[in-house]
């Protein structure tokens, strides 16, 4: 195990990067799910993550997982494949604008869990951020009520607040297994583990994507392990509280992603509650009481 000096800057940067990929490849599953159903688009794109992993995962040098590691790889993976499922589904049925602005509650919710169960520190400038954060959340949610979405869009918007909850312990998860395992490593095993768990069900569920449906597959995979990759060095350089707060920048993608693909209205109170959350995440990351020196995660 060694240790360096590392900005926190640094760290914030990559995991904002990280969930920039991710904003993207959930453009590429919404139009999946509307296609061939959130089984089936989330089971085809998971496998091939896993082999875009495993290559990953060799090129980092490989090796099998130590116990503690592979316990945390099979918690997160439970976890990730009950949340990813609930997610999409509910996608498919909400403007993606909309179901990003319910799903902020899971980075507030990882502030809390933090300091709980990791004794971390949430001081007055990330309290503030996630304040003020929730109130452009709370700008958006009022334009969106005003909106006719049809009766598909309250399930939906259930299933995506319980996707949200399930995210917070996700992230919380994530910082702990980064200090038991590299990224390589830890991309390979989620990847893996959920496509198993989903495999379950393929007796039942299974169909082959058509021909059109598969260069969206791949670019799904590529950009999720991607975005897995990213993050997993970020959240071994930097703390699970601080970091959650760039889970707010993916609003702007969903919203021009929204607008850009499936045509969703973005209303000016979208617009006014993205402005107030892009703000407070600039005004997080200027946080000067995160430690300077880490430790790198041991394999």
């Amino acid at each position: 195990m060694t240790s360096r000096s590392l900005s926190p800057a640094i760290a914030f940067a990559v995991a904002a990067a990280g969930i920039g990929l991710f904003s993207i490849m959930d453009a590429f599953m919404k139009s999946l799910v509307l296609a061939i159903g959130v089984y089936n688009a989330l089971l085809w794109r998971t496998a091939v993550q896993t082999a875009f992993g495993a290559a990953a995962w060799r090129l980092s040098g490989g090796g099998m997982p130590r116990r503690r590691a592979l316990r945390l790889h099979l918690l997160r993976g439970g976890i990730t494949a009950a949340m990813a499922v609930l997610f999409f589904w509910g996608l498919a049925r909400v403007p993606m604008a909309q179901a990003i602005a319910l799903s902020y509650i899971a980075p507030l919710l990882a502030l809390m869990l933090g300091a709980a169960i990791l004794g971390e520190r949430v001081g007055p400038r990330v309290v503030f951020a996630s304040v003020a954060a929730l109130g452009g959340v709370g700008v958006i949610l009022l334009g969106q009520s005003q909106a006719d979405l049809g009766p598909a869009a309250f399930d939906g918007a259930l299933a995506i607040l319980a996707s949200a909850v399930l995210y917070a312990f996700n992230l919380i998860v994530a910082r702990v297994q980064s200090q038991a395992a590299r990224p390589g490593e830890i991309a390979f095993f989620q990847s893996a583990i959920v496509v198993s768990i989903l495999a379950l069900a393929a007796p039942w569920l299974l169909i082959v994507p058509g021909a059109a449906e598969w260069p969206k597959i791949a670019a799904g995979g590529a950009l999720a392990i991607g975005s897995l990759w990213l993050l997993a060095w970020a959240y071994a350089h930097g703390e699970a509280g601080y970091l959650a707060t760039t889970e707010y920048t993916s609003f702007v993608y969903a919203a021009v992603l929204g607008w850009a693909v499936f045509g969703e209205v973005v209303s000016w109170f979208t617009l006014a509650g993205a402005a107030v959350i892009v703000v407070a995440c600039l005004y997080a990351a200027q946080r000067r009481d995160v430690a300077a020196v880490v430790l790198e995660p041991t394999v």
